[in-house]
């Protein structure tokens, strides 16, 4: 009970401490807001860029031609042997059959030009187009190799996946995400020291006070607990500006483009859980460099 009380009694000064100390702490609590605010918008673009990647690279797909004269048996059966070599997906719309009866049916409706063409063609045996699989992959980075092992079937003619182009994709996309990550965890180092260097300025102009407590008798854990508590209630308030921005701000220009830019290019990550997980985020990192910063400016303070 008693470290309860003492618990209680450091917090509940520590945030009497932010109020009477305002002109310091609202100094503090600006940089963190600025710089959180920098952090939001990285993370943001950070989630959209990857949620881009993702869908572009899963939407790849291995088109396997099968021989001309190649039976209705065989032809079902291939898509068998397709679901068995690894890396390719297990779901049904993994691995589609565009069968030439159907598509021959598709180019029809489409135009009055295919349709004259088509009606000399009535029938499987004459029918000139190409029976084919559309196939997804697990790994986007192993399609070279499935579509090898997709060759080797018997009954296959060909593999077609945009050879070279893919993987100038892949090594794009790959690119990116790495660029986002650094830029984010780059942003987030910065924000520590800045935030860190503007508490311990606060703390500094506060030596006399620390000096008291010293005098009086006070070990160092008791100086420190009430200056990490204000580091606390520091990032928390410095957090809170950034959150609303990052909320109200996300879903103002996801509600204007309609979640979507350049026509229908680029999706944007729904606001719900994005905003939800980037604001836990972003109070976290206030908390801990907070904490951090005071904790590591009255140490230092207390070596002198």
């Amino acid at each position: 009970m008693k470290v309860f009380r003492i618990l209680s009694r450091n917090i509940r000064d520590s945030f009497k401490s932010v109020f009477r100390n305002f002109s310091l702490s609202a100094a503090s609590i600006s940089c963190i807001s600025i710089t959180l605010v920098v952090v939001s918008i990285a993370l943001l673009l950070s989630v959209n860029v990857n949620s881009f990647t993702s869908k572009v690279e899963s939407d790849v797909t291995i088109v396997v031609f099968l021989d001309k004269d190649i039976s209705e048996d065989r032809m079902y059966e291939i898509g068998d042997e397709i679901k068995q070599i690894a890396n390719v997906g297990q779901d049904k719309s993994d691995v589609v059959l565009n069968d030439k009866m159907k598509i021959r049916k598709e180019m029809m409706d489409s135009s009055d030009t295919y349709k004259s063409v088509l009606d000399n063609y009535p029938d499987r045996a004459t029918n000139p187009l190409q029976d084919a699989y559309h196939v997804k992959v697990v790994d986007i980075e192993k399609m070279g190799i499935t579509a090898k092992a997709l060759e080797r079937i018997d009954g296959v003619e060909s593999v077609k996946y945009g050879e070279g182009m893919v993987e100038r994709l892949i090594n794009i996309f790959d690119v990116v995400r790495k660029v986002t990550y650094i830029v984010v965890i780059a942003l987030i180092i910065v924000t520590a020291f800045l935030i860190s260097n503007t508490i311990k300025i606060t703390i500094f102009s506060r030596k006399r006070e620390i000096d008291i407590m010293r005098l009086v008798g006070a070990s160092n854990i008791n100086i420190k607990i009430p200056f990490i508590f204000e580091g606390l209630f520091l990032g928390i308030m410095g957090s809170i500006i950034p959150i609303i921005i990052t909320t109200y701000g996300y879903s103002a220009i996801y509600s204007y483009f309609d979640g979507q830019l350049f026509g229908n290019i680029i999706h944007l990550v729904k606001p719900n859980s994005t905003i939800f997980n980037i604001s836990g985020i972003l109070i976290i990192i206030g908390m801990t460099v907070g904490m951090f910063g005071s904790w590591r400016a009255v140490r230092k303070h207390l070596k002198i």
